[in-house]
């Protein structure tokens, strides 16, 4: 069963496309290190919920729009050897979006139907 790496990151409207080209820049590298699949989706109807939601979960400004996204691994042991590996050797970077009120995880597959 597949690993997944889940994000849900606040990013400025007016940074949409810089967003966009800064995913597309590190895609070829995750592939290099086993990734499956990239999917980024711009928050298009993500409404306010009443006790917890998306735009709560990253403290989301006016401003700003939710990003939903994952990366598919084969395994968590090539998912784990690919975060190291980017430890190792992404250069520093400015990010496109506010980090500290980034949310992630990785989760073990438990169903994958295609």
């Amino acid at each position: 069963m597949p690993y997944i790496d889940g994000f849900l990151i606040p990013v400025r409207n007016q940074d949409r496309d810089r967003y966009r080209e800064h995913e597309l820049q590190w895609w070829p590298m995750f592939k290099g290190f086993g990734a499956l699949t990239l999917v980024v989706g711009w928050g298009d109807d993500v409404p306010a919920g009443t006790h917890t939601d998306f735009r709560r979960a990253v403290d989301l400004q006016p401003d700003e729009t939710v990003v939903f996204s994952w990366i598919t691994w084969p395994d968590k042991e090539t998912r784990d050897r690919a975060h190291a590996r980017m430890m190792d050797e992404m250069p520093e970077v400015e990010m496109p979006f506010d980090g500290k009120r980034m949310v992630y995880g990785g989760f073990a597959a438990l169903i994958d139907e295609r």
